[in-house]
């Protein structure tokens, strides 16, 4: 969809032609909102105006800033619900105050640091929330974690954010809160555009893993009537002063590894990985056994309903085969060859002797990997090859092929979570409580999850380890419960599902502004999602017709903020700058 695309939301309000349009001058206090949408009586608790009078200034580094501004009206969570604005001082003419430590500051626009001015710098916003955490705000200046930006031009604004592990005894921060608060700074920042440098036609999100897949969320979901209710209860800024209607859309995605469309996730992990395993809850003894191979059958009538096509316009499915659980057709085929680009992007983009260090844990996890040193490339292939061969190498081309992906996944990305990675029997994993009900209340939210225990729960009691809290009615009654604003697990599931906005086999689909430009990568050896789940974001994008989907899935890497060559803030400021309109 391109940005001259006008979309129409269930509400009947036209969403805006350009992001510029409707974005008028910040005026008077916006009024809070009742959960029903309709106005208040009573006055807002925060007003949405930017202070001009309350910039701090680093003089050595030539930086303006603003710490702790509330971005909504009616804040659920004010320790969280703030953000901050980082500025290149070209960008602003400023006064001292009469206090001595703060100024008055006016955006000039003609003001330039690199290639951008104070009118076309890009705002980046970062979402560091993993395993859908909450992202605390700043609490105090520091210009060694936005340095890079500033330096290259960027306007930087860092919001908190509430998630799963926020919640307090009377406040649940669970899905989609906070996808909502990022939608709501993006819109707080276009209520004060008049008094803010850079250009809010312009942000980009930014993130890793389970900030990946949040602002994979919102650039698919921009201006979704889905969080209406949500961004009225906070008292978001819905429209301007002049009572024209805000947006949410973004211009940019950088996700790396992001770990999403949690609806389908525990299928696709026994497809992509389980079904190549025989250990722990993959034993044969064992009910969760007989569960992988029921998920791993159920993923591709699941797929096959999503429609996907390559970039040649070949639709992609997956077909029955006499060894495994339909490894075969074009959707293999296509997944096979994501594979094979990601290792020759490897050996063009590396010289032998080579090191590889494996990952020893979770980024910041402070465990050590190991590393090994390969002399010549025939003995890196033959060292993929020591269980079974699936490489072949031609030495003349300098080309391998992969032939199948039960090789690939024995040697690179062995299942490294139980079965029901995302969505637990128990309600045991991190993602049950991205969608819990309260504080310590996870939750089921998967119906192809549901679908697949309710089927063969007869069989599963016929095992040792079956326990009945594990069957089908578990999953209803969950669903069946409502939010604080009034809404189903439904209704949250789709929130939080990208594909539900890209994908023609959901109900979202073209009900929503699509961010124009992508950048996706992904290391192809974490265990802690499948291939499908970036591979199906990508191909859902250019499907849906957004040109500008930059996607690498990089070889030797985990589950990390993989780069093919460079380091992923540069990478990232270079592909911002060549994106976005100067």
């Amino acid at each position: 969809m391109n940005r001259r695309t006008v979309i129409r939301s269930a509400t009947g309000v036209a969403a805006l032609a350009t992001f510029g349009v409707a974005e008028g001058t910040a005026g008077t206090a916006f009024a809070a909102t009742s959960s029903s949408g309709s106005s208040s009586s009573t006055s807002a608790a925060y007003s949405l105006e930017l202070d001009p009078t309350a910039w701090s200034y680093d003089a050595t580094n030539d930086v303006y800033y603003q710490i702790g501004k509330v971005y909504v009206a009616n804040p659920a969570a004010t320790d969280y619900e703030n953000l901050s604005i980082y500025v290149p001082g070209a960008y602003l003419t400023a006064t001292a105050n009469s206090d001595g430590t703060t100024y008055t500051a006016k955006a000039d626009p003609k003001g330039t640091v690199g290639a951008y001015s104070g009118r076309t710098a890009p705002i980046v916003i970062p979402v560091n929330t993993p395993g859908y955490a909450q992202q605390a705000p700043a609490t105090s200046y520091s210009y060694t974690s936005v340095s890079a930006y500033l330096e290259a031009g960027l306007v930087y604004v860092w919001p908190g954010l509430r998630g799963r592990d926020s919640s307090t005894s009377t406040r649940s921060d669970a899905a989609p809160w906070g996808v909502t608060d990022l939608k709501a700074a993006v819109r707080f920042l276009r209520y004060n555009r008049s008094v803010l440098p850079g250009s809010t036609d312009d942000i980009v999100l930014f993130g890793m893993s389970g900030g990946g897949a949040q602002d994979t969320v919102a650039g698919a979901s921009g201006d979704s009537p889905l969080f209406d209710p949500y961004l009225r209860t906070i008292g978001a800024a819905m429209e301007d002063a002049r009572g024209r209607p805000l947006s949410d859309a973004v211009a940019g995605v950088m996700a790396w590894c992001p770990i999403t469309d949690l609806a389908e996730a525990n299928l696709s992990y026994e497809w992509n990985m389980g079904q190549f395993a025989s250990t722990s809850t993959r034993a044969s003894v064992t009910w969760t056994s007989a569960y992988s191979a029921d998920l791993a059958k159920a993923w591709p009538k699941y797929l096959n309903r999503l429609g996907l096509r390559d970039e040649h316009g070949k639709r992609l499915e997956l077909t029955e085969s006499s060894n495994g659980t339909y490894l075969s057709g074009s959707y293999y085929d296509h997944l096979i060859g994501v594979i094979t680009t990601s290792l020759n992007n490897f050996l063009s983009d590396n010289t032998f002797p080579y090191t590889i260090t494996t990952q020893g844990g979770p980024p910041g996890s402070g465990q050590t990997g190991t590393s090994t040193t390969y002399e010549t490339v025939a003995d890196y292939i033959a060292h993929l090859n020591t269980d079974s061969t699936w490489v072949t190498y031609d030495a003349t081309t300098d080309t391998a092929t992969v032939s199948g992906l039960e090789g690939f996944v024995n040697s690179q990305k062995t299942a490294n979570k139980p079965v029901g990675a995302f969505d637990g029997y128990s309600r045991g994993q991190g993602e049950n409580s991205v969608f819990a009900m309260g504080l310590n209340a996870p939750s089921h939210f998967a119906p192809l999850t549901r679908d697949v225990i309710k089927a063969n729960e007869t069989t599963y009691a016929t095992y040792s380890d079956w326990d009945s809290a594990y069957g089908s009615a578990a999953y209803d009654s969950d669903f069946a419960k409502k939010d604080s604003v009034g809404k189903d697990m439904a209704w949250r599931g789709d929130a939080y599902n990208p594909l539900y906005f890209l994908s023609p086999a959901f109900d979202g689909y073209r009900r929503s502004r699509v961010a124009r430009h992508w950048r996706i990568r992904t290391g192809i050896m974490q265990g802690d999602t499948a291939n499908t789940t970036e591979i199906n974001v990508q191909l859902a994008l250019l499907n849906y017709g957004i040109r500008d989907v930059d996607f690498a899935t990089v070889w030797a890497q985990a589950h990390t903020m993989a780069e093919r060559t460079g380091d992923s803030t540069t990478n990232f400021i270079s592909w911002v700058e060549s994106v976005v309109k100067k």
